[in-house]
């Protein structure tokens, strides 16, 4: 075997798809919750930015793109809080929360981010944000892991 050409989410397609399954219930509780299309890719691409999951970023901005993100805002969410004008309320709160759910931070800076945050979201978009977060980085682990290449698209 060729570690460097494994592909973790071909090795066992029942998992694989138990993680697909995963993704779009935490989408569609995120959408259910009132979160729209725009906030859900910034969480998936801000997620994808902190873990250095190139096939998720190609993945994620064209669908934010499609969602309606302007070029500018894509090209600040990493700097999203000296940006901060670009970004609503309810995404700071959400790209903060998402972020603390990635890094995992000590506990006073974890229990910050969920104070500000509940503040902002209501209860299921609370909810909705850290499960999308976790969901993106396990897709984020597993693409890292099996070396999923970036093609370059015409």
């Amino acid at each position: 075997m060729d570690a460097l050409s494994f592909y973790l989410d071909k090795s066992d397609p029942g998992a694989w798809k138990a993680v697909g399954q995963l993704a779009t219930a935490a989408t569609g509780s995120a959408r259910d919750a009132g979160l729209d299309d725009q906030l859900i890719e910034l969480v998936n691409i801000r997620v994808s930015q902190i873990n250095g999951c190139a096939y998720c970023l190609d993945v994620h901005l064209p669908r934010a793109e499609q969602a309606g993100v302007s070029s500018q805002r894509l090209g600040t969410v990493a700097a999203w809080r000296e940006a901060e004008q670009l970004f609503s309320e309810e995404e700071r709160a959400a790209l903060d929360l998402a972020e603390a759910v990635t890094r995992l931070p000590d506990q006073e800076s974890l229990h910050v981010s969920q104070i500000m945050a509940a503040a902002v979201l209501t209860d299921a978009q609370y909810s909705a944000v850290q499960w999308l977060a976790m969901t993106m980085n396990l897709t984020n682990r597993i693409s890292i892991l099996s070396h999923h290449p970036v093609k370059l698209r015409s």
